[in-house]
């Protein structure tokens, strides 16, 4: 139950209790028909957007899975349909006029936090349909093959458990060898209408596709889940599933791979685009600024990122120079580039040793966290490395949520293909960001939440959750984990990283910069291998305005702590400030900020 909810009917009870006793005076009344209404009013709010989000996982059934909902587990979706696109815009129409028809000002203070939340996403939801995304389905770096891959795998959010989860999942796979065709139809149609991946995301998707064609059907990694098969499972169903899993893989998934992986190579490839950037798509700038507004959560013009991008870009080499300066290097911050990024004392020799360096720090982290936060989550992490299939377009570490119900822990990904692109010096500003308190904490805490929707709880923006992990970057400084100054120098590498993605990123998308320019700006500017270059850029040509969000969202995070420290002074409370920031779930940043003042305000009058 909402707490807000609850102190409503606590009130409620109190003021019945005092009505009874006292026959009801005039003072009473007033207080108790303003508790029913609140009581009435939040109730409704709850119950429209509950109805909300069992009809979204309906529609979404694999995000249902990830969800913990295991009701949808046999169903793959149609996001690729006709009727898909009409269901998503009723759902939304719906659910936007069902909310905004109640009074805000009547919602306990928390579910007005969600009310402008939930609103804010079927808003965007509808802006977002003027632009033709189902024709560009697959890309290398996000797609639903990706996804279907790591769930076949039976190390994802698929249940693996009983004999109708492996039912489950043959059916669901069906589902997704259809998509695998209608896939084909719809790139088809952005053939024609000119709306098409460039040319070098292509060369790049056609290898994922190459690695699933295995000559016998337990090499697939779809046969993986046979090779676990639960104890308690007997002989015959043992033998039958093994025999259904062997025909899934040759007679639907080998076929429908092969014929996914042959139109791009003869088909897609050829009428792919030279650009690397949205501005040579139909309409593309303005698609590209609904991409920026989308994943940043603001209305910010994509030029003033860009010059955000080019002085935060100075200001970090200014900050390093002073770190070559510090260890005593002799010569200039390219050469001090070169010599972090080549000799060896810098890398790993093996992927074991470079796993079991995240292990070792992970402790150390986890010894300090207590002293910085009261909200922990009760999640643990794994760190694992990145599947060999992806490995070579993946990026270089990345992050899992936990299951729901608790039966797997969170996994922090480490790209293990190239260990010059892992330097040792990296590893402790990556750990903050992608594991705890970064990601890790962020996300699990807000699906641990209780007392708000469910759509809080499983909700995200790039904006609040990359901003707080890279806001966790710049909080290791007070933990006390950037005392060496190369590990500080990792530090600023990483957020170097973030600030060149504004610049490159709008390059690419809204100033005709070719692939080339945006991977030379980055060796300008940092240390970076250049195979760690080349993947972030063609990530930021797969997925527009996704990269600015890790700045954006830092910048204001940091701007709201330090409003709170100058106005609140010794009244200040850096854990409760962490409690703010990570007990509402994923937030659109101008309501992170209303939250905030709110909270400054409430901190000030106490």
């Amino acid at each position: 139950m909402n707490k807000g909810f609850k102190l409503a009917v606590v009130g409620f009870a109190a003021l019945v209790s005092t009505a009874c006793n006292e026959r009801t005076n005039a003072a009473a009344v007033a207080p108790l028909a303003t508790a029913i209404q609140a009581q009435t009013v939040d109730k409704q709010y709850l119950d429209i957007v509950d109805q909300y989000f069992k009809a979204y996982l309906k529609l979404e059934p694999l995000y249902a899975t990830f969800a913990g909902v295991n009701d949808y587990n046999a169903e793959f979706g149609g996001d690729l349909t006709e009727q898909y696109l009409q269901d998503s815009h009723q759902l939304n129409s719906r659910y936007l006029a069902l909310v905004t028809a109640l009074d805000r000002n009547k919602l306990s203070p928390q579910l007005q936090l969600s009310y402008d939340m939930f609103i804010y996403d079927r808003q965007m939801a509808l802006a977002g349909e003027t632009f033709p995304s189902y024709l560009m389905p697959i890309s290398q770096f996000y797609s639903t093959v990706i996804t279907m891959v790591q769930l076949g795998s039976g190390e994802s959010a698929q249940p693996f458990k009983t004999s109708t989860d492996y039912a489950n999942w043959h059916h669901r796979v069906t589902g997704f060898v259809h998509w695998m065709t209608l896939a084909q139809q719809r790139m088809n149609e952005g053939i024609s209408a000119r709306v098409v991946l460039p040319k070098v995301l292509v060369e790049r998707i056609i290898p994922q596709l190459d690695a699933q064609l295995v000559a016998a059907p337990e090499d697939s990694i779809f046969f993986a889940p046979v090779k676990h098969l639960p104890a308690q499972l007997s002989d015959v169903e043992r033998t039958k599933i093994t025999a259904e899993y062997r025909n899934m893989i040759v007679a639907e998934l080998l076929p429908a791979f092969k014929s996914l992986r042959d139109y791009f190579q003869n088909t897609y490839l050829p009428a792919a685009r030279d650009s690397s950037g949205f501005w040579d798509l139909p309409d593309g700038k303005a698609w590209y600024q609904y991409l920026a507004n989308y994943h940043t959560t603001t209305t910010m013009p994509v030029e003033q990122i860009h010059t955000i991008g080019l002085q935060e870009v100075a200001r970090i080499r200014q900050e390093m120079d002073k770190v070559r300066q510090q260890v005593g290097f002799q010569g200039d911050l390219p050469a001090f580039f070169a010599s972090l990024s080549s000799e060896p004392q810098y890398f790993f020799s093996t992927p074991d040793e470079l796993i079991r360096g995240y292990d070792v720090i992970k402790q150390r982290i986890n010894a300090v966290l207590p002293h910085y936060f009261n909200v922990m989550p009760k999640a643990d992490y794994v760190v694992k490395p990145v599947e060999a299939f992806r490995q070579q377009s993946a990026a270089g570490a990345s992050y899992d949520a936990p299951a729901v119900d608790g039966s797997r822990p969170g996994i922090f990904y480490i790209n293990t293909y190239n260990l010059k692109a892992q330097p040792k010096w990296g590893m402790t500003t990556l750990s903050l960001h992608e594991a705890s308190p970064g990601h890790h904490f962020q996300i699990s805490i807000k699906q641990e939440l209780s007392g708000v929707p469910e759509f809080q709880r499983f909700g995200s923006y790039t904006s609040f959750e990359e901003g707080w992990a890279l806001y966790a970057e710049y909080l290791g400084i007070e933990m006390g984990m950037f005392n060496d100054p190369y590990q500080y120098f990792g530090k600023l590498s990483d957020e170097m990283l973030r600030a060149m993605r504004l610049v490159v990123d709008t390059g690419m998308h809204a100033k005709g910069w070719t692939r080339e320019q945006a991977i030379q700006y980055m060796k300008d500017n940092s240390p970076m291998a250049e195979s760690d270059i080349i993947a972030e850029v063609e990530r930021y040509m797969a997925i527009p305005g996704q990269a600015l969000s890790y700045k954006v969202g830092q910048l204001k995070i940091l701007e709201l702590r330090h409003k709170a420290e100058q106005t609140l002074g010794d009244k200040f409370d850096l854990k409760a400030f962490h409690d703010q920031m990570l007990t509402s779930g994923s937030l659109p940043l101008a309501v992170m900020e209303a939250k905030i003042n709110s909270w400054i305000a409430s901190q000030q009058q106490s």
